[in-house]
């Protein structure tokens, strides 16, 4: 009976945090930093004369018309239940390994556990996604990982062990529970990965919630070309189903005990992508990671 007491207190503590932080986590206090093109259907224009933004390219997006995504009920109370059962678990069963890894963080290097980054929601909401931090205090910021001197030397020992296994992932649950992340769902892309957004728009990916994992992240994660990843992120947003959540959750679990599709270097999920080689005379972009922000 007082277990049962003690699992009630944290879930209405929890639920109460929730809704407390929810607006501020989308930028409800912050108007001038919600994204203009939330709710629109948007496509890519290149322009030469304008700076590279996160994925290696110089353009903007330009919005052709709204969003007419009409969520199912699948999606709309089942997939979204079971998120809040499956985080609340989560958060409260992992607590012992989040107390770890944060110590170990802050004796590794003294500093925030944590960082934020903007991200890009449901229907292109902007949202604080959550991380441990993974690299030293003294790493320049806003400095693209592969324009960094020899970038392993700002990894920390435990950023490391945990990039290696996705730890760095784990503080995602709370944004999964707080309600701007689900699961599985195609991996929230950087607020100005404009190429990847409208890449993904072509697939109807941005009107669905992002999630921890998903259908492109058990294909190739990090090595995969931006239009392959939308084109994987469409395929999960058409499918979504339960079946389609259980085998890409089930799936994905190979990560935890290492995945070598990650892109050493970086912070996995803070993408930046550059120009390789090209394929017939077609630009092609392969991602790379980097740390944009530390708070």
């Amino acid at each position: 009976m007082v277990l049962l007491y003690v699992l009630l207190g944290i879930i209405v503590t929890l639920a109460i945090v929730a809704v407390l932080k929810k607006p501020s986590s989308v930028y409800k206090d912050k108007p001038e930093e919600q994204n203009p093109m939330q709710g629109k259907m948007v496509r890519f224009v290149e322009n030469e004369n304008e700076k590279n933004n996160a994925d290696g390219v110089r353009g903007h997006l330009e919005a052709i018309g709204p969003s007419l995504h009409t969520p199912s009920f699948y999606e709309k109370v089942v997939k979204r239940c079971i998120d809040i059962v499956l985080s609340f678990f989560g958060l409260v069963l992992l607590s012992p390994v989040f107390a770890a890894l944060s110590l170990w963080i802050v004796i590794d290097d003294p500093g925030p556990v944590l960082f934020t980054q903007k991200r890009i929601g449901r229907d292109k909401q902007y949202f604080k996604l959550h991380k441990f931090r993974s690299m030293k205090m003294s790493t320049p910021h806003n400095v693209p990982t592969h324009m960094l001197e020899n970038p392993e030397q700002y990894i920390t020992k435990a950023g490391k062990f945990i990039r290696a296994h996705s730890l760095d992932e784990l503080p995602q649950i709370w944004d999964i529970f707080i309600g701007n992340m689900s699961v599985v769902g195609p991996r929230p892309g950087l607020w100005n990965q404009d190429l990847l957004t409208a890449e993904r728009d072509k697939y109807k990916a941005n009107d669905i919630k992002p999630g921890l994992t998903g259908w492109a992240q058990i294909n190739g994660r990090d090595e995969l070309e931006i239009p392959v990843k939308a084109k994987l992120d469409g395929e999960y947003a058409s499918h979504l189903s339960l079946y389609f959540d259980i085998k890409c959750f089930l799936g994905s679990l190979g990560v935890f005990v290492g995945d070598k599709s990650v892109v050493e270097g970086g912070t996995k999920g803070v993408h930046q992508t550059t120009p390789i080689a090209p394929n017939d005379g077609k630009r092609v972009y392969k991602e790379d990671e980097y740390q944009v922000n530390k708070k």
